[in-house]
């Protein structure tokens, strides 16, 4: 059986008539006269196959399924009362839903920060947060299960095929286990550090990254000893702890902290590891500079999501001012 279809102004004729119990003042109260609004309830009946109010000579009353009826109909007109407000706060990206992909190094700190003030910000947003490794996204991205996602990379190395916004830059550090030599020497010498067995990420998974730190031992003439693969960063400064090597990490990474494991960074090896990428380097201390990497926001170059496009521009807000 197909339901019958009752319009926004026959529901509001029920609410009058069901507040009034009367269908002259439901009339007045609606401007217009009693016979139409009489028609117009007993075609909501017929239309329902349902009696809605017990009609007599001297009064008016609800009907159980009437009574029944009344609290879903009010809800029913406020939300259709709304709807407008809403349409023009979803095109203003003041309401919708964000499916945020995010690596791990972000959500050491400023991911929890970004999340909580823009949903203060923007509390009808829904955020539906994935922790995902570039890998990962791309292929979220190319299934369109995926809004934006925020991917580590070597600067200038976010896949081509998405819009970008570089959110974060920092250098590689050292992690090493706190009972190693190295960890307690006054300096570290690249010959050294570089011939000890690596824990490093695939490079399936941050390719650029991957390819950046191993530059590092070919440019001093190593081939890196890779002694473990691991995807998380958590768990390669677990296995790090576990002595199966050293590892080259973020410097966000830092803020895991892990018992029996140290972080020495760049200036740990004297001025030819004291800067970033295009640093100037003294004639006196040549030598390569460690790996930077940088973190994006990243998202399909058509943008059609309100949503979204209001996200994107609170973190280009919240980056520039970071910087």
């Amino acid at each position: 059986m197909k339901e019958a279809f009752i319009d926004v102004r026959a529901w509001r004729q029920f609410i009058a008539v069901a507040e009034e119990l009367h269908f002259g003042r439901a009339a007045i109260r609606l401007h217009m006269t009693q016979p139409p609004l009489t028609q117009a309830i007993a075609q909501m009946e017929r239309s329902l196959g349902v009696v809605l109010f017990d009609r007599t000579r001297r009064r008016v009353a609800l009907t159980p399924a009437g009574e029944a009826l009344l609290p879903d109909v009010r809800d029913f007109l406020e939300r259709a009362q709304a709807l407008p407000v809403r349409a023009r706060a979803a095109a203003a990206g003041e309401v919708g839903r964000v499916r945020l992909a995010f690596v791990s190094t972000i959500g050491f700190e400023r991911l929890p920060e970004w999340v909580r003030d823009f949903r203060v910000l923007c509390p009808q947003v829904a955020l539906e947060l994935v922790e995902a490794t570039g890998d990962v996204q791309r292929e979220l991205f190319s299934r369109g299960e995926l809004d934006a996602g925020l991917m580590l990379h070597s600067p200038g190395f976010a896949p081509p095929e998405l819009a970008r916004l570089a959110v974060a830059e920092e250098p590689l550090v050292l992690a090493l286990p706190a009972s190693h030599p190295l960890a307690l020497a006054p300096r570290l010498h690249l010959p050294e550090v570089l011939a000890e067995p690596l824990v490093i990420f695939p490079r399936r998974i941050v390719p650029s990254l991957h390819d950046a730190v191993f530059a590092l031992y070919h440019a001093a003439g190593r081939v890196p000893v890779v002694a473990q693969e691991a995807i998380q960063m958590q768990t390669i400064v677990n296995l790090v702890w576990g002595g199966l090597g050293v590892a080259w990490v973020p410097e966000s990474v830092t803020q895991f902290r892990r018992d029996g494991v140290v972080y020495r960074a760049a200036d740990a090896f004297g001025p030819a590891f004291a800067g970033r990428a295009g640093a100037k380097v003294p004639k006196a201390n040549p030598g390569p500079l460690l790996p930077v990497c940088e973190t994006s926001l990243v998202w399909p170059a058509a943008l059609n999501n309100p949503a979204l496009a209001r996200f994107i521009d609170f973190v280009r807000e919240r980056s520039a001012a970071a910087r």
